[in-house]
């Protein structure tokens, strides 16, 4: 009877080492035991070059916290905000810039930070419905263009000569066309309803606020047009004359229409 009791003991004692093995063979490995900063940092690029970027991220993450207190740390951050970037985290990537530029107010890659904050919410690709839809970018939620074009504004007013700058201007360019042709949207969109005060107010926004831009000659027009349904026969001539001696081969006086076959805001 000893003998019985002894072996249930022994195999439950045998099951419960089993069940501690099984639950510690669960626990994630880190593979980077034992690997210098500079081999994590090789991995962390290789992954980057193969477009593993969720796998980078870790990888970077750990590398912040062996090498605190070095460049090498900054770089990894700065790697990791793009990282996440590229693997559409956007929320997580602003958050380490934010991090980074708190953390290294002085850092010599701030210029390449400001650049990366606003490449993060700086978005020309509509993705797969934007060809099916044919949606402009300017009928979108324009919050992110401009948190994007004061990012831009920052790096091009702070650091002038960054190899960034240039790219930066002309994105910034771009955001404000995309402005522009916003306003001129839901001007459009008002004259079409016969809402004609309003797209007058909408698009007298768009001349007043932006200069040298296509969009403003829509905006003159979507002006004339409204004042003309209103019967205001003095500020439509008006508005007629700004528009012909603005724009004087403008197709909107002759079509209502600008004839394009692309849209606006490509440029890239």
């Amino acid at each position: 009877m000893l003998r019985v009791k002894l072996s249930v003991v022994y195999a439950c004692l045998l099951a419960t080492t089993a069940l501690v093995v099984s639950g510690c063979s669960s626990t994630p490995v880190d593979k980077t035991v034992g690997l210098t900063p500079a081999k994590i940092y090789a991995e962390a690029k290789d992954e980057m070059s193969s477009g593993q970027w969720e796998r980078a991220v870790p990888l970077l993450e750990k590398l912040e916290a062996r090498a605190a207190g070095t460049p090498l740390a900054q770089q990894a951050q700065l790697d990791k905000a793009y990282a996440q970037y590229k693997a559409s985290e956007t929320e997580q990537s602003l958050a380490t810039i934010e991090r980074f530029k708190k953390l290294h107010p002085v850092s010599p890659a701030m210029d390449y930070a400001l650049y990366l904050q606003g490449l993060v919410t700086f978005n020309d690709d509509m993705g797969l419905f934007s060809s099916v839809t044919q949606q402009d970018l300017s009928e979108r939620d324009q919050k992110a263009s401009k948190e994007s074009f004061e990012a831009f504004k920052e790096l091009v007013t702070r650091f002038p000569e960054s190899k960034y700058a240039a790219d930066a201007q002309q994105r910034m360019n771009y955001i404000v066309s995309s402005l522009a042709q916003y306003e001129v949207h839901v001007a459009r969109y008002y004259l079409k309803r016969g809402a004609y005060l309003a797209a007058i107010n909408r698009a007298q926004s768009a001349v007043s606020d932006f200069r040298d831009v296509a969009a403003v000659e829509e905006a003159l027009f979507i002006i004339y047009k409204s004042y003309d349904a209103l019967g205001l026969t003095k500020l439509r001539d008006d508005s007629k004359r700004v528009l012909e001696k603005s724009f004087p081969q403008s197709e909107f006086l002759v079509s209502g229409a600008r004839i394009s076959k692309d849209p606006w805001w490509k440029i890239w």
